[in-house]
């Protein structure tokens, strides 16, 4: 999973996690049923237009608001492949992690418009817009996050570790 590519969807500066999913669909954590709603406050059509492998691009503070780990799992269980911002909110940063949605900290992103089509490379630390053919470097995710995202998330990983008896 050191390559994802997909089109670009773009949000704004500090999308909050009611925004991602609003707090009327906190009574399930269905990641089927959430994933129908993510977005939806934002923009409606979103569900309907996106198609799984998409990138959500966005401005500063993605994800700040209330700590809930609902907004990471709708987002990766509609199929979104990764979120690109210059900033995310502390937590969402830990609980996408934890979920196993990819996230990566990009100053330029502002440059890279809706409906471009963007490559990541996780090993490199580039991010290349196809449409344009600018690449923008970012900090690579360290090896052990990068282990958590191949995983699926946090309670994957524990659970292989387990069965596999740890690798100390």
């Amino acid at each position: 999973m050191s390559t994802l590519e997909g089109k670009v969807w773009r949000f704004g500066q500090d999308v909050d996690t009611d925004l991602i999913i609003a707090a009327r669909y906190l009574n399930t954590s269905d990641p089927k049923e959430l994933a129908k709603h993510v977005m939806e406050d934002a923009d409606p059509d979103f569900v309907s237009k996106m198609a799984p492998g998409d990138i959500i691009v966005a401005g500063n503070n993605f994800g700040c608001g209330s700590s809930r780990e609902h907004a990471p799992i709708a987002l990766k269980a509609a199929g979104i492949a990764a979120v690109i911002a210059p900033t995310f909110a502390r937590i969402f940063y830990r609980n996408a992690f934890n979920m196993g949605l990819p996230i990566f900290e990009l100053e330029e992103s502002a440059e890279i418009a809706e409906g471009d089509i963007v490559s990541v490379d996780m090993d490199k630390g580039t991010v290349t817009d196809k449409t344009t053919g600018k690449s923008y470097a970012f900090t690579p995710i360290p090896p052990f996050m990068q282990e958590l995202l191949s995983a699926g998330g946090l309670m994957n990983y524990a659970e292989e570790e387990i069965k596999a008896g740890g690798k100390a």
